[in-house]
């Protein structure tokens, strides 16, 4: 597809695309606008031969943004908010356009630590937007490289296999507690870690720091748990978790919280096996302010203190 010779942009257009890129859906967004669907995909059209190519891919019955897709979103919230900024100043509202960080969190995070690190920035004085995109760690680096990110949230660094200029900052790292649901807990009558000897385990995916630590720990430690289940969402293996199904491992840092929302109870815990996160920016030193709230919330308390 190629550009429109205008080198210009109809910013109806734009807004158009902005409502379909929300809902999903022509339809949906037609219905937000009092528009007819064909108006609007019309436009959408219009814009993408404007930009010189496809905005969306299909996916199922809906929409998903292509990469192109996903670059002129970020410009067209910028706009909408300038927008809504527009009509504030004219009507003598408060105004305050806030600061936007993108956030890739890889998928190996446990949310609940994501949340722990991200928290702060959305927490700061100043207002604040926080869009986060769950990926692969290595989808979001190469996201990153073409700097569609502002920064990426991991449990591992750079390593110099991947060629992206990019610097890691560790946030922390902290030991692991083992936990299970109490009737599963208490069919475990051997002292820990031997209390894992073919006890049902839940692990992480084999892609994770983690799991490859865990491996190495239950060689040296002389245990061999029935592996039951692996899962790459690391919620949905908590769910399993508070069945019955299996004990897994959790970083200190959340265990307290992990414990008390899941019903859980600990079956033991270990410091030699770490886990680590990382914050990873294009930058050696960070300026960003939303990041700098979650390198200094994270090194400041979140790691001194388990949750």
């Amino acid at each position: 597809m190629k550009p429109a010779p205008a080198d210009w942009l109809n910013y109806h257009h734009l807004i158009y695309f902005w409502h379909v890129a929300r809902h999903g859906s022509v339809s949906a967004a037609a219905r937000e606008l009092h528009l007819a669907q064909p108006t609007v995909s019309a436009q959408i059209g219009a814009l993408e031969r404007a930009v010189g190519g496809r905005l969306f891919e299909r996916a199922g019955r809906g929409l998903r943004l292509s990469d192109l897709g996903r670059t002129v979103l970020r410009f067209a919230d910028e706009i909408a908010w300038l927008g809504r900024e527009l009509l504030d100043t004219l009507r003598d509202r408060p105004v305050g356009n806030p600061v936007q960080i993108q956030i890739g969190v890889a998928d190996v995070v446990p949310k609940i630590v994501a949340h722990e690190l991200i928290a702060p920035a959305v927490r700061m004085p100043e207002p604040v937007r926080v869009v986060c995109y769950e990926s692969t760690h290595a989808e979001l680096l190469a996201r990153l490289a073409i700097y569609d990110l502002d920064v990426v949230i991991s449990d591992a660094p750079v390593t110099s296999q991947v060629r992206v200029r990019a610097f890691s900052h560790l946030l922390g790292e902290c030991g692991v507690s083992f936990l299970a649901s109490r009737s599963l807990r208490r069919r475990l009558r051997r002292p820990f870690p031997q209390a894992l000897d073919a006890a049902p385990f839940l692990l992480p995916t084999a892609n994770t720091a983690l799991r490859r630590s865990l491996e190495r720990w239950f060689d040296e430690v002389g245990v061999r748990p029935n592996v039951v289940g692996e899962f790459e969402d690391s919620a949905l293996l908590k769910v399993f978790a508070e069945s019955g199904a299996g004990v897994f491992a959790a970083p200190d840092v959340v265990r307290a919280r992990v414990a008390a929302q899941y019903g859980l109870v600990a079956v033991g815990r270990t410091d030699a096996i770490r886990e680590e996160f990382y914050c990873i920016s294009t930058e050696r030193r960070v300026t960003h302010p939303a990041v700098l709230a979650i390198t200094s919330a994270a090194r400041g308390t979140l790691f001194r203190r388990p949750l």
